[in-house]
């Protein structure tokens, strides 16, 4: 699957490490380039800095040949019109928006080119769920397109992984953690981390089942 994210923010960063995880074409954009530069090399993605909401731009990210567009910048204006341009310049099969003030939902829907409307606190699970339009759902999530899924477990303080670091966890065969969320942060996934209380992980399995993947870290 080709995904073009609009949004470099911790949604947008989010959701590229996971579809990017999952062997997924993954093309983040940003309009700030101090951000795309603090990203570089940190993410499995290709990273561009521009205006999403300039239908040249979008040619050149990619938007033709997208299989999935999220909008997902802090700006609801311009996931709109990043929406509109997406399924009426582009016809891109399946395009999601987050919608950052609730009081602008009734703005999101098919006339501005959006199949799923997000708000801002939904869980990042949920928000990619209903952005692949994945309905076969295995632990939190399957990417059915990629067979795989994406399950998420936390690091309590009765954690037997606490203090451990990534590369001495056991994860079952099949199994590679895609990203560690740290104070609300993403963070790349380095075999020297050590796991604290309060980590969350996603990792992605091609077998592994829930049960398994928890009782790795537990």
């Amino acid at each position: 699957m080709r995904a073009l994210i609009a949004g470099a923010g911790r949604l947008g960063t989010q959701i590229a490490q996971v579809l990017a995880a999952a062997r997924n074409d993954v093309t983040l954009v940003d309009v700030d380039e101090d951000r795309a530069a603090e990203l570089e090399g940190r993410l499995p993605v290709r990273l561009l800095t521009g205006d999403a909401c300039e239908l040249g731009f979008l040619e050149v990210a990619g938007a033709l040949t997208a299989d999935l567009v999220v909008a997902a910048t802090g700006e609801d204006e311009d996931n709109l019109v990043i929406s509109l341009l997406a399924k009426r310049q582009f016809t891109v099969p399946r395009v999601a928006a987050r919608v950052n003030d609730a009081e602008n939902t009734w703005l999101f829907d098919q006339s501005w080119g959006v199949d799923t409307a997000v708000p801002a606190a939904t869980p990042l699970i949920s928000l990619i769920e209903e952005a692949t339009g994945a309905s076969d759902t295995v632990a939190l999530l399957r990417l059915s397109k990629a067979g795989v899924d994406v399950i998420e477990t936390a690091i309590t303080p009765e954690s037997g992984a606490v203090g451990r670091t990534l590369a001495g966890i056991r994860l079952p065969a099949g199994a590679v953690i895609a990203t560690v969320i740290r104070d609300g942060q993403p963070t790349v996934p380095a075999p020297e981390m050590r796991l604290q209380p309060g980590d969350e992980l996603l990792v992605v399995s091609h077998a592994a089942t829930e049960q398994e993947i928890h009782a790795a870290f537990q």
